[in-house]
C-alpha cells in the first residue's frame, strides 16, 4: 500500500519530468527553427555564388567570342545541343542544366592562340595545328581551381571536347569511358555545328549531309570517333539538333 507520502514524491517526481521534457521540447522546436533560417541563409549565399560564377562564364564567353570568327549563335547552340542529349540520356535535371550552362566555354582556350593561326583561313601545317591543339589545355587551365560545380564542368568540357570514343582524338588520347560524358556529349555537338556552319575552309553543310558524315563518316569524321551511346540519341533526335540550328541561327 502506498502512503500519501510517497504518492506525494510520484507526484512531484512526474511534474518535474514533465516540465523539463517540455523544456525540452521547446529548445528543440527553436533549435529547428534556427537551422531552417541557418540552411536559408547559407542557400541564399550559394544562389548568390553561382549567379557570380554564371556571370563569370558568360563574360568569359562573350571574349571568346571576340577572338575567333565563330558567332555567339555557335556557342549558344552549343547548351541547347548539349542540354538536348543531356536529357536524352536521362541525366538528372540540375546536371542538364549544368552541362548546358558549361558547354559554351568548350573553346574558351583559343584566347591562347596566336591570331595568325587561329584565323588562318588555309590548313594548318603540323606545327600550327599542335599550337591549335593546345587550346584544349589552355581553356582547362584557365578554368582550374575553382569551387563552382558549374565552372569545374566548363574546365572538363574544355579539356576534352576533342577527344575521341576510338582514342584517336587529343589532347591526352583517351578512349571510351576514360573520356568524361560531358566532354563526349559536347563532341558531338561540336561536330555537328561545325559542319552546317560557314567556315574558311568549307561551305556549311545541309542537315542530311551532316547527318550522313556523322552517322556513315566521310573519311575524315567516323562513327567511332563518338559514344555509341550518343551516337544512337543523335540517330533518333537529329531532327532536334536541325530545329536548334534553324532557330539560332544569326543570332
Amino acid at each position: 500500500m502506498i502512503s500519501a507520502q510517497g504518492h506525494t514524491a510520484d507526484t512531484q517526481e512526474e511534474s518535474r519530468v514533465s516540465k523539463e521534457l517540455e523544456l525540452a521540447y521547446k529548445e528543440l522546436i527553436q533549435y529547428a527553427r534556427d537551422l531552417r533560417e541557418t540552411v536559408q541563409r547559407e542557400q541564399q549565399k550559394t544562389r548568390e555564388l553561382e549567379g557570380a560564377y554564371f556571370d563569370t562564364v558568360m563574360r568569359l564567353t562573350r571574349a571568346c567570342e571576340l577572338r575567333d570568327n565563330e558567332t555567339g549563335a555557335h556557342i549558344n547552340r552549343l547548351g541547347e545541343y548539349t542540354f538536348l542529349v543531356a536529357r536524352c540520356l536521362g541525366m538528372p535535371v540540375d546536371q542538364q542544366k549544368l552541362l548546358s550552362a558549361a558547354a559554351p566555354l568548350h573553346d574558351i582556350g583559343k584566347i591562347g592562340v596566336p591570331d595568325s593561326v587561329l584565323l588562318k583561313a588555309g590548313g594548318y601545317t603540323t606545327e600550327e595545328f599542335n599550337m591549335m591543339k593546345q587550346h584544349t589545355v589552355i581553356g582547362a587551365n584557365i578554368l582550374a581551381g575553382s569551387v563552382s560545380p558549374l565552372l569545374e564542368a566548363a574546365r572538363e568540357i574544355a579539356l576534352t571536347h576533342h577527344e575521341r570514343f576510338d582514342g584517336t582524338g587529343y589532347p591526352q588520347g583517351l578512349s571510351g569511358e576514360q573520356i568524361p560524358l560531358s566532354g563526349r556529349i559536347v563532341m558531338l555537338a561540336d561536330v555537328y555545328d561545325a559542319l552546317r556552319s560557314q567556315r574558311p575552309y568549307k561551305p556549311p553543310y545541309e542537315h542530311d549531309a551532316a547527318c550522313n558524315i556523322i552517322l556513315n563518316g566521310d573519311g575524315r569524321t567516323l562513327p567511332e570517333h563518338f559514344d555509341p551511346t550518343i551516337l544512337d540519341v543523335f540517330r533518333s533526335e537529329h531532327k532536334w539538333f536541325d530545329e536548334i540550328f534553324r532557330n539560332t541561327r544569326g543570332k
